[in-house]
């Protein structure tokens, strides 16, 4: 998992866009959909590509006549984006091993950080500490 903060305005896109609401008339995010296709593109797919001083960026991933076109976005608008399209949320592989978190189910099927707290950081290390062994350095 990637955790990105996003603004209540962004949330609410994307949220509009999981529970597939209908609105009188188009949304921005909808708006641009309907562009993209006027255009005579194609959203493929939404890449997070960095965080540069706490800030994430993505690309809209485009096809036009057979021509891949990035375009630069704030995350949060492309994945409000690729949900209405249907378009994969990829997120570059250098970003997910710095930044990505593992998440669990608890006993009540809600996610749980499975990233150990700092009591048990410090359990553990007190363990290690009444247990090693100058042996255990050899090499």
């Amino acid at each position: 998992m990637l955790p990105i903060f996003v603004g209540a305005p962004e949330a609410t896109a994307i949220a509009y866009a999981l529970q597939n609401v209908e609105t009188p008339r188009p949304m921005s995010h909808d708006l641009l959909g309907n562009v993209i296709k006027a255009l005579g593109a194609q959203l493929f797919a939404v890449e997070i590509t960095e965080l540069v001083d706490n800030t994430f960026y993505a690309n809209l991933k485009l096809l036009r006549d057979r021509v891949e076109i990035d375009v630069s976005a704030r995350p949060s608008d492309a994945v409000a984006l690729a949900l209405r399209a249907g378009a994969p949320i990829l997120v570059s592989d250098q970003l997910m091993n710095e930044q990505g978190k593992v998440m669990s189910l608890d006993d009540e099927g809600d996610e749980t950080d499975q990233e150990p707290n700092e009591a048990e950081l410090v359990a553990e290390l007190r363990d290690f500490l009444d247990n090693v062994r100058p042996e255990d350095f050899n090499q």
